[in-house]
């Protein structure tokens, strides 16, 4: 273990929690003052550029830009001992080495210089990469990299490798790992000493400049640092939206997609950046949203299928669930290819207009994979080459090959005690860097299990980030499922804290209002907010995550405008994608010009919306359903770079009028009406079920009504039936009528009239595939 004063208070914790991982059977020997290089056993060599490895950043930092942000915010806890002053040896003009510190990892600034430290338990040797701008500018040295050979016996301590360098630029620097060690397969080891590999603590990273350009496919990734900026100015009077989870509407959105085509009108430079997300928030004003959940804004690989010849080798990854490095924003979301330190910035930027717009930021995170992909295709750039038996679970009684819970090949070891650290480490980084206001876990399930893959009852990971201090402000919302069979949709282990994404309000809603005989009951329990599932200890109806569809999977208006999943140009023989989507196209199998299933087709998009607004629990949404997006039927558009993908602004345009308003309006009835945003499950006397027959197997119409203790009672109902259904109203409350606010079966804007409509009268017909709302009035 590392000396007890090199280490502030939160370091220590962090020995004491991982000592019996970190303490190898080497002694441990905390180095404190400088030594030579002798001493050390240092070894001082240049690695060439070229090739496909980190050199190509000497070809192309010419075009680089420097923009200047604090990526790390308040300066690295400093030593605690007085550093002794013999004689230092130099290993490059100005340049001083020192054995360095264990804590923390990655990157510090620290008295004597920049601390470099990185863990491997299995590593037998370690040498760091470093290449230096030239003094006084952001170009390379033309002379390849530096490699510094760290001396197990002076640069160790425990299973963490250490230096620090004395006069290293406080910028500009790019850096990496060349790790060494057993060459066993079968022991679960994947060394290979000829790759440079990226620091998993790097707070950024650099690798190519812009999305997608095929001819950075094969550059390499590296981490990097800023010291010489100032703080980030969040203005004198910031402060974080804090909105209470009943009160939430969220938007799920992809930060490229949303602005990057032409029809956004931006500056070519700004569009699909951070910058363009800002340029874009009176939209989401408009709309009436109050937080955007954003798709993967971690460094991540869009570029992963296009590095070997594969049937998906014309795909870019523009959904982002390739992750290279779970501390650095995307660089390539930047504005004009300006880099990691430009994204940093700018993301500041995004965060803190976003919140001044009464916002929340909401990010999806991957921590169940990596870009690393198997053991048959491997792109090893991090955690594989740096001790892949420890972030890695492996599968011992088959050679230690990689186990695959993701999909995608590999599967984070997330309850191993030192990656469960460096989850932890990264979500409080978002936090306190970035000032995010919550997360979504992708594939949570995949935190649930235990090292060798066995489910958990109580996962130590999902309880730590439950009662993490920093993280007592964030929501924390799970995916709970994953991709080798464990579902947990209301029986995820939460400790009344955690939320989830609710597949179960998203089939039952699906298969009712397509209009499947037999839901009647289920429609009621998922409106009324899945008690059946939330309703134990001290969960709340905000725990379930209500949607109708998400970003993997049909659109809205393919959801209403497709039978079968239409895949074929993902390159995977339409074998990727879900088979159970509990659509129905209307009648007709994609785009028509039929006006009577167009008509039918909106009609049914609006009972989506509605439903999902009225209903308890929180509701979200997907980017491009308030115009009606359609991806052509594919349910898997991760690989698209396109329209498929990107917000049409001019369809928005379009449909400004009829689509978009009613999506807009019934977001705002719901925002103002305290009936749809209870802290509680419902009681016999918050509402009335107008049915006595739920037994009836083909019924498909359901009505009831809340009741507001000030009278403004609210009456729902939803016909699923291909025919007309008169109801008897029931009596509104004392001294109030009935005013008609929605009917999804009229045109706007009559579909839709916030301040109601009078003289309703005492039944109402309600159409085919319609749905209705009333409000009782003065």
């Amino acid at each position: 273990m590392p000396h007890p004063l090199l280490c502030d208070s939160n370091t220590a914790t962090k020995v004491s929690l991982i000592a019996s991982v970190f303490c190898s059977t080497n002694t441990a020997r905390s180095c404190i003052g400088p030594c030579s290089i002798s001493d050390m056993g240092l070894k001082l060599s240049k690695r060439a550029s070229g090739g496909n490895g980190p050199g190509v950043f000497s070809k192309t930092w010419d075009r680089l830009k420097h923009r200047a942000t604090n990526a790390y915010g308040p300066r690295a806890p400093e030593r605690v001992l007085e550093e002794e002053a013999p004689q230092v040896s130099q290993i490059a003009p100005s340049l001083k080495i020192f054995p360095g510190q264990a804590f923390p990892l990655g990157v510090s600034e620290v008295d004597n210089g920049i601390n470099f430290a990185i863990f491997s338990q299995h590593a037998t040797a370690v040498k760091l990469c470093l290449l230096l701008p030239k003094r006084g500018g952001s170009e390379r040295l033309d002379d390849g990299m530096m490699e510094l050979t760290l001396d197990p016996h002076v640069n160790k301590t425990g299973d963490i490798w250490h230096i620090c360098i004395e006069d290293l630029p406080r910028s500009n620097v790019l850096y990496g790992y060349c790790i060494d060690g057993p060459r066993g397969w079968h022991q679960g080891h994947r060394f290979d000493s000829s790759l440079v590999l990226v620091d998993p603590y790097a707070k950024l990273v650099e690798g190519s400049r812009y999305f997608g350009d095929a001819n950075s496919k094969l550059s390499g990734f590296l981490g990097t640092y800023d010291f010489d900026s100032i703080p980030f100015d969040w203005g004198e009077n910031y402060k974080l939206p804090n909105i209470s989870e009943k009160d939430l509407v969220m938007y799920e959105m992809n930060v490229r997609a949303y602005t990057v085509d032409e029809s956004s009108g931006l500056d070519p430079k700004i569009r699909g950046s951070y910058l363009g997300v800002i340029e874009k928030i009176p939209h989401l004003l408009e709309l009436g949203i109050n937080a955007v959940e954003l798709l993967p804004v971690f460094e991540f690989d869009e570029l992963e299928f296009q590095r070997r010849p594969n049937p998906r080798d014309h795909l870019i990854n523009t959904w982002g669930y390739s992750t290279i490095n779970f501390f650095a924003p995307m660089s390539r979301y930047a504005s004009d290819g300006g880099g990691p330190i430009t994204a940093s910035l700018e993301f500041k930027e995004m965060v803190k207009s976003l919140h001044g717009a009464g916002i929340e930021v909401i990010l999806d995170v991957v921590y169940n994979h990596t870009n690393e992909a198997d053991d048959a295709n491997p792109y090893t750039t991090s955690f594989r080459g740096i001790d892949n038996k420890v972030y890695y679970m492996l599968d011992v009684n088959n050679n230690c090959q990689l186990l695959n819970f993701s999909g995608c090949g590999n599967t984070l070891n997330c309850n191993h005690p030192v990656v469960m650290e460096l989850i932890l480490d990264s979500l409080r980084h978002w936090v306190v860097e970035y000032h995010v206001d919550g997360f979504r876990f992708d594939l949570t399930s995949v935190l649930c299990r235990g090292t060798n893959g066995s489910p958990l009852n109580a996962p130590p990971l999902i309880r730590a980030i439950a009662k993490d201090a920093v993280l007592s402000r964030c929501k924390i919302i799970a995916e709970p499922w994953d991709c080798g069979g464990l579902y947990l949709v209301g029986r995820f282990p939460n400790w009344d804290r955690w939320a989830e994404w609710n597949g179960k309000y998203r089939d039952d809603i699906r298969r009712f209002i397509k209009g499947e005989c037999g839901m009647k009951g289920i429609l009621a329990t998922r409106v009324a907010g899945s008690a059946d599932l939330y309703k134990v200890n001290k969960r709340k109806p905000y725990h379930g995550v209500n949607f109708v569809v998400a970003h993997d999977g049909f659109t809205l208006h393919d959801l209403v405008s497709y039978n079968l999943k239409h895949n074929d140009a993902n390159g995977e023989g339409g074998n990727d994608g879900s088979n159970d989507n509990f659509s129905w196209n209307c009648g007709f199998e994609g785009e028509t010009d039929d006006p009577s299933i167009k008509s039918l087709r909106f009609r049914q998009m609006k009972n989506f919306h509605l439903v999902l607004m009225i209903s308890q629990g929180t509701p979200m949404m997907l980017m491009g359903d308030e115009y009606g997006h359609t991806r052509y039927g594919n349910n898997n558009s991760y690989g698209h770079d396109t329209s498929i993908n990107h917000f049409q602004w001019g369809q928005l345009d379009a449909k400004k009028s009829n689509h978009f308003r009613f999506f807009s309006e019934v977001i705002k009835f719901r925002r103002t009406h305290h009936l749809f945003q209870r802290e509680s499950f419902l009681s016999k006397d918050d509402v009335t079920w107008h049915e006595d027959n739920w037994e009836n197997y083909d019924s498909k119409f359901l009505a009831f009504t809340l009741h507001d203790k000030g009278g403004g009672d609210i009456y729902l109902a939803f016909n699923a039936h291909d025919y007309f259904v008169r109801v008897s109203l029931p009596r509104p409350p004392l001294k109030r009528s009935w005013f008609r606010v929605a009917d999804t079966n009229l045109h706007s804007p009559h579909d839709f009239v916030p301040d109601g409509v009078p003289d309703i009268g005492r039944t109402y017909n309600v159409a085919p595939y319609s749905s209705i709302l009333l409000e009782a009035k003065l």
